[in-house]
């Protein structure tokens, strides 16, 4: 009998959807895309989906709207198919940090890709480490949302934690730090980050904990520029800190950050791959966490009508 569950791809990470349908013991579902030359667009599924439960995996990376209309397209195409349930896996979302009003005069574009995804016609979202867990409420369909502490911390635990430390790179992170500090069993410090000028360049002005003579571990959901990253460990290591580590979720890399990561004063970056790592920006001190393991388990979960937070 012909399985009820399906993956597709889009054609921003067919890397991770091909290692998520191994996991899944399942064959990555057959589509494809076809860019005319007045740069329109047509994804055809090119396989029955009639009453099946399917996921469409699509991250958000360059280039990023190209790569959300496939998105948007794919689950049109899919709902004209008669799928019977589908589910945008969304490993990082575009526009997500744009989750507030803080100047006049523009939208808050997270909601709006929420309101696009659900027109389009899914039925739920899986993701991971939501710029905000509150951004759930711009969606009026379920939102799973995975913990990238999960993969970070199992490839921590393996070190000799016994003289670290971790270390919220700004105000904002501090909250999201508990459930590092719960599993590594690690105090932790707090950077008071703020951002000067037009530039919006940041600037460390104050630290909360002690550093000196510690390893620090730098937490973060992102690294995009690499700019608070950098003045981050640069502020740690005046601070008396003797070796810094950074993590994040998500490797939105900004072209030139290798270059900055390479001659900053940091031992090695721990990220997963949400987003593809674009070979340019591969250092020797990059390392690279595979999270098909986590979404391959969480679409089983979804798709058996289990509980998806015992995977938190």
């Amino acid at each position: 009998m012909e399985s009820r569950l399906k993956v597709f791809s889009g054609r921003s990470h067919p890397q991770l959807a091909s290692a998520i349908c191994k996991k899944l013991g399942i064959t990555l579902g057959k589509s494809h895309t076809v860019t005319f030359s007045n740069e329109n667009m047509m994804v055809q599924i090119d396989e029955n989906v009639r009453e099946c439960d399917v996921f469409v995996v699509q991250t958000s990376c360059p280039p990023v709207h190209q790569n959300l209309f496939e998105l948007l397209n794919m689950i049109d195409a899919l709902r004209s198919a008669s799928a019977a349930r589908i589910t945008a896996v969304m490993p990082y979302i575009p526009y997500i940090r744009s989750d507030k009003k803080d100047r006049p005069r523009i939208s808050i574009t997270a909601k709006l890709i929420a309101k696009l995804l659900q027109t389009a016609g899914a039925d739920r979202i899986l993701t991971m480490d939501l710029h905000t867990p509150q951004a759930q409420g711009f969606f009026d369909i379920p939102v799973d949302q995975l913990m990238g502490a999960g993969p970070i911390c199992d490839r921590i635990q393996r070190e000799n934690l016994d003289n670290w430390i971790l270390v919220a790179a700004d105000i904002g992170e501090a909250k999201d730090i508990g459930r590092y500090a719960n599993r590594l069993d690690l105090q932790f410090a707090i950077i008071d980050k703020r951002r000067v000028g037009d530039n919006r360049k940041p600037e460390c002005v104050h630290l909360i904990g002690e550093v000196e003579g510690k390893t620090a571990l730098i937490v973060d959901d992102e690294i995009a520029s690499g700019g608070t990253l950098v003045a981050a460990a640069e502020f740690l290591k005046e601070h008396g800190a003797v070796n810094v580590i950074a993590t994040a979720t998500h490797p939105v890399f900004s072209p030139g950050v290798a270059d900055r990561i390479e001659n900053a004063f940091i031992d090695k970056v721990i990220v997963t791959n949400t987003i593809p790592v674009r070979p340019e920006e591969l250092s020797p001190k990059l390392e690279v966490l595979s999270v098909a393991d986590h979404f391959a388990s969480a679409i089983a979960r979804i798709h058996d009508g289990r509980s998806v937070s015992a995977l938190f």
